[in-house]
């Protein structure tokens, strides 16, 4: 599928407070926790408990909470296929960045180990 224009600009003013709680659903009926979301959720991000909570409450839109993160140098190793969509043929860095996000979310959910998720140079 093509990623158009009109497509990254809703993306960029999704909240990450409007997610957030489907995030934490898809994985707790998965019987994953909530601590293991927060997890993945600072591995790309960098983003501790309080700044997680920061950008719920502050309803912060996935281009806020994305140019306040710093993102992990390894989230390029996160390839495939997510909302239909080949992540790495997504050309919008922003709309590459939620669907890095939603790929692991969707690997945590589906039972993946949180070492291949948390993915290093040698994964």
């Amino acid at each position: 599928m093509k990623v158009t224009p009109e497509h990254n600009e809703r993306i960029a003013k999704m909240t990450f407070a409007s997610v957030y709680p489907h995030y934490v659903t898809k994985v707790e009926k998965k019987d994953r926790t909530k601590e293991e979301l927060h997890q993945v959720i600072t591995w790309l991000t960098g983003y501790d408990e309080a700044k997680i909570q920061e950008a719920i409450d502050g309803k912060l839109n996935f281009k806020e909470f994305f140019d306040k993160a710093a993102l992990n140098p390894n989230a390029h190793l996160i390839k495939g296929v997510i909302c239909g969509y080949r992540i790495e043929e997504i050309d919008n860095s922003l709309t590459k960045q939620v669907r890095y996000l939603d790929k692991l979310v969707d690997e945590l959910a589906r039972g993946r180990k949180m070492e291949k998720i948390l993915r290093t140079e040698t994964a």
